[in-house]
């Protein structure tokens, strides 16, 4: 499922409009990445969006 494991950031829906105003059904996506992150000593496998791996490195638990 395409679901960020922090934030909860997810799919969302709406409608993609032509020119001539036809609706036709349209998905967006988050852009995630597949993230090891060391938590209390263990290294732990997690899909992170790209905008909480930049709040991550900034807050320094990403190096």
């Amino acid at each position: 499922m395409q679901k960020c494991d922090i934030t909860g950031k997810g799919k969302q829906y709406g409608n993609n409009v032509s020119f001539s105003q036809r609706h036709t059904k349209k998905v967006w996506k988050p852009n995630l990445q597949s993230k090891t992150v060391v938590v209390d000593g263990k290294k732990v496998k997690l899909k992170v969006s790209t905008q909480a791996l930049r709040t991550l490195k900034k807050k320094g638990l990403i190096t």
